[in-house]
């Protein structure tokens, strides 16, 4: 393998207090999509959309990264680039990887065009080491948008399956006037590939005009379907629908939004243990000015794991592994905010790396404050608020960042929890990236640009809540 990309990330980035340590990004430029997840002899692959020329998006090339354990990761080459004069001559998008008995095959997106309207399927086959891809000599393997689509310019993202005998694939796209679709196809050889129908279609008003990155897959004795929707102009997020499939046909029972923030066109896999892990792109949340003078753009989340509870709701909970890495250990019990007016608990911790854990017990009119990365004087810090009368769990970010390049907007979520149901949550801080997700069901994944190391403390208020325990681990960066 080639060299680690311990020491890749230059003394500038080190001095960045913005810059993640422990989640997965190269070593510079522009990344988004993950893509081609495969679990290969033993170790993890993540391939990426990823531009070698700078921190903005274009000229989209395959990168690759290798995992033995979800945490530290080894830059690998590139592994895909367009090809001049081909049907990827403007960009080699997302898609997915399969092990096709033995033989491991990527399946992308070619784009050509100055807008990228030609949007073709195509293949590349694998060295056993994944190191080197040879592409499909008669690319492109699905070339034709189906007639329902009526003339729609957007088809792309490949994700492929097998069950049985044969091959399937689900391709995002949108049906004009109507909404957003994933067309499904079948296949015996990879190579050849018919097509069936629209798994499913959404309603334009309320599930976008626009899928892309479509996942599909089972999941205890449901199917579940994730995608990330778009408007056609700015607005984005990621859906996902539980129910049954049958006759190639996927009929909803439940449907949430897998992110309420900047997780964005997320990929699953299934690993050799079984369980189903899932990627996001977290999307910069500041100008593309001030990420290009940064030298650096997007990072992959930290991988989660995937189940469903007894209602079919999806759940997620950051893979285990990511607690192997835990740092000194801070550990707060029994805070009682149980008064009439807004109370503060002195909390010691502090850092811009950090894992935490809260479960809390809150009155019916409760209210809970955890703020991160703040300033002495408290002038700068992020919020992270959750109110049992509203049933909302938001990020305050209007204090996040001294700099006018940042966005400030709030996010916010319904979060109502059942009856007897503590409030549980999970929040991973890593520079900029703010990772929260409460009772494994309601996820928040927003951007943050702390401006200074020191900026680093943690308060907690609230008024009518117990914090039954309170845990914060301090973080160390992988690339040491």
């Amino acid at each position: 393998m080639t060299t680690h990309i311990t020491g890749a990330t230059n003394k500038k980035f080190d001095a960045d207090p913005a810059r993640p340590r422990f989640h997965y990004l190269p070593p510079s430029n522009w990344m988004n999509d993950p893509n081609g997840l495969i679990q290969w002899n033993g170790a993890y692959h993540l391939f990426y959309q990823y531009n070698p020329d700078g921190a903005f998006h274009a000229n989209m090339h395959w990168g690759h990264a290798v995992s033995r354990d979800l945490v530290h990761w080894e830059q690998l080459p590139i592994a895909l680039a367009p090809t001049p004069g081909s049907v990827d001559e403007d960009g080699i998008f997302s898609g997915c990887a399969v092990n096709n008995d033995g033989q491991p095959v990527i399946i992308y997106t070619g784009v050509r065009g100055e807008r990228f309207e030609h949007q073709v399927q195509c293949v590349a086959f694998g060295s056993d080491d994944l190191l080197k891809w040879e592409k499909y000599a008669n690319n492109p393997v699905v070339g034709e948008v189906p007639p329902e689509a009526n003339q729609t310019a957007d088809f792309r993202d490949p994700f492929v399956w097998r069950d049985g005998e044969h091959w399937y694939m689900l391709v995002g796209s949108g049906i004009k006037d109507v909404g957003g679709t994933a067309f499904l196809y079948r296949s015996d050889d990879l190579l050849s590939w018919d097509y069936l129908n629209p798994l499913l279609v959404g309603d334009r008003t309320k599930n976008g005009l626009i899928w892309e990155c479509p996942n599909f897959f089972p999941l205890g004795d449901k199917w579940v379907l994730i995608v990330s929707m778009h408007d056609g102009k700015d607005t984005v997020r990621v859906q996902y629908f539980v129910g049954t499939y049958e006759n190639h046909r996927f009929t909803p029972e439940v449907e949430g939004l897998l992110d309420h923030a900047y997780l964005y066109a997320p990929l699953t896999m299934q690993d050799d243990s079984g369980r189903r892990i899932l990627w996001g792109w977290l999307r910069e949340g500041r100008s593309k000015q001030a990420h290009t003078n940064a030298g650096w753009a997007g990072a992959q989340s930290i991988p989660r794991e995937l189940s469903l509870d007894e209602h079919s709701r999806l759940i997620m909970r950051p893979v285990p592994e990511i607690e192997t890495i835990r740092g000194a250990h801070h550990q707060y019990d029994n805070l009682n905010l149980d008064t009439t007016s807004e109370a503060e608990m002195p909390i010691s911790a502090h850092g811009l790396a950090l894992d935490i854990a809260l479960d809390a017990t809150l009155q019916d009119e409760g209210e809970l404050m955890l703020s991160v990365a703040c300033s002495p004087d408290n002038s700068q810090r992020t919020d992270i608020q959750f109110s049992a009368l509203t049933g909302e769990l938001s990020v305050n970010r209007a204090y996040s960042s001294l700099s006018e390049d940042d966005e400030r907007h709030s996010h916010t979520a319904p979060h109502e929890l059942d009856a007897g149901e503590n409030l549980h949550l999970r929040i991973i801080l890593d520079g900029s990236l703010l990772e929260i997700i409460a009772n494994g069901r309601t996820s928040i994944t927003s951007r943050i640009y702390p401006t200074r190391f020191e900026d680093d403390g943690i308060r907690l208020q609230g008024t009518g809540a117990l914090v039954n325990r309170l845990d914060i681990y301090e973080m160390p960066s992988i690339w040491r």
